[in-house]
């Protein structure tokens, strides 16, 4: 039986404003974790809203819970606990028409699924669920079960046996978490009875208020972290705010308090928590286009409108004996590290990945079962297809919404996002077209100020000096190039 990795958990806090979580497993960083409070998350959050208008053309219904922007909630996340008056089902369909079962200004409770993203509001679900240490508790689909992460039978047999000895109260349901294999049935029950006092607060305290209002806020990202991913593999927690670890402290006392887990306080002034722990470069490596693999291949990883497509470049097999040998370990290296970056930048949708080309269809199914086995540790769902005669392996991950990179970068301001801008050349030749324009002018100004960012500027002054000494010949005009410091910044 292999033995089983170590893993720490590094917090890192400034107060009032952000909080990152990195999970690294040997020292090498597997999950990467940043919340800014002015980006404060709302996934998971409930509240009490109502709804403001009904799109008969979508069947969906735009649900005012606070928000700067309407969430939108579809008819198959519409608990039939909110439908009013009677209805028919048309045959072959599963639900109602919307606007035949719900009204405008109907108060609802709600749960946002996904973060509001660019002009789009916020996805809701009136089928809410609680998340604890060892189960999600879920109201509305009385489902019972086991994580399909969570693959060996006898286990899987055990915790289902639990689960039927519990009092799920009707139309609640409970799922096993990943972090439940091998717990007692005190643990459990322990954590089932905090999750389902949970619910009777929130029911009270939705009872009473007028809409919009939120009647629970998920934990913030170090407590949540601490809940979701410490695991028997987790051998200390590292934090370095004091307010934080005896916040994490009275977390881990109230919901898992046989915990052995260690909770550490950095205090070094003189280095940070990830350079002590040598994991700031593994960070930085995230926000890169490009990945170097130990044996000096390279990942690039380009992202579009409809997919992210991921080159591996070969590095240091040019030149080898044994090439096919190479082209293999290759593979399967950059397999296992293209799973860990999908999991790290959160990387959702189509995925297709250009392999070096294999011959043999052996190797082929080798790095498929290998990408299979190393996303068995994401929690997103993934469908992984076989690859093709070209070398290509297409695969479909969910987006899970906790990117860093999401939360971090923007648009760059002179590509727009493309990563490639025009050339100092072209943008010269512009600038001399606007130029030239301007001077044909009738009640042209003398002299002709014409302004720009600074590396434009030097380029026409370095580059472009005799064409604007003749231009000024030309019209009989000077013609100043001047710096716009506001531009440039």
């Amino acid at each position: 039986m292999p033995t089983s990795k170590h893993q720490k958990m590094f917090i890192s806090v400034l107060p009032g404003e952000q909080v990152e979580v990195v999970v690294a497993e040997e020292g090498k960083v597997i999950e990467y974790y940043v919340e800014m409070v002015h980006q404060a998350k709302t996934k998971g959050n409930i509240y009490k809203g109502y709804i403001h208008n009904i799109d008969n053309g979508l069947q969906a219904a735009f649900i005012n819970y606070g928000a700067e922007r309407n969430g939108f909630l579809q008819i198959d996340e519409v608990h039939p606990d909110y439908y009013q008056g009677s209805y028919k089902l048309k045959k072959g369909t599963k639900y109602p028409l919307m606007q035949s079962v719900l009204r405008a200004g109907q108060e609802i409770l709600v749960q946002v699924v996904k973060e509001p993203t660019g002009k789009k509001g916020a996805f809701l679900s009136s089928y809410l669920s609680l998340p604890g240490r060892y189960f999600v508790y879920t109201l509305g689909r009385g489902q019972h079960g086991v994580s399909r992460k969570i693959e060996e039978e006898k286990e899987r047999d055990r915790l289902k046996k639990i689960i039927d000895e519990m009092k799920v109260p009707e139309g609640a349901g409970v799922i096993v978490r990943t972090a439940g294999i091998g717990r007692s049935k005190a643990d459990l029950t322990r954590d089932f009875k905090y999750l389902s006092r949970l619910w009777e607060d929130i029911k009270k305290k939705a009872q009473d208020p007028k809409p919009p209002t939120q009647v629970y806020q998920e934990m913030e990202l170090a407590t949540r972290a601490v809940r979701d991913y410490l695991t028997t593999e987790m051998n200390e927690v590292w934090i370095d705010d004091k307010e934080t670890e005896v916040a994490v402290k009275n977390f881990m006392k109230l919901a898992f308090p046989r915990s052995a887990v260690p909770v550490r306080l950095h205090t070094d002034t003189d280095k940070t928590l990830w350079e002590r722990f040598n994991i700031d470069r593994q960070i930085e490596e995230i926000y890169s286009r490009e990945v170097v693999l130990p044996s000096g291949g390279r990942l690039v990883f380009d992202h579009t409108e409809a997919l992210t497509a991921v080159d591996i470049n070969s590095g240091k097999i040019a030149g080898e004996r044994n090439f096919h040998k190479m082209v293999v370990k290759t593979n399967l290296e950059s397999t296992v590290e293209i799973a860990r970056q999908l999991k790290l930048r959160d990387i959702g949708g189509q995925v297709v990945i250009d392999y070096i080309e294999m011959k043999n269809p052996k190797d082929c199914r080798e790095v498929e079962k290998t990408m299979r086995q190393a996303l068995k540790s994401d929690r997103a769902r993934t469908v992984v297809g076989r690859l093709s005669e070209f070398g290509l392996l297409e695969m479909v991950r969910q987006r899970m919404g906790s990117s860093a990179l999401s939360v971090t970068t923007e648009p760059c301001a002179c590509c727009n996002g493309t990563g490639v801008r025009r050339n100092m050349e072209w943008q010269a030749l512009q600038a001399l077209k606007t130029i030239f324009r301007l001077l044909r002018q009738s009640n042209c100004p003398n002299p002709l100020q014409y302004d720009c960012e600074e590396e434009l500027a030097i380029y026409l002054l370095n580059h472009k000096r005799e064409k604007l000494m003749e231009m000024e010949r030309r019209f009989g005009n000077r013609i100043d190039i001047d710096i716009d410091y506001e531009y440039s910044e």
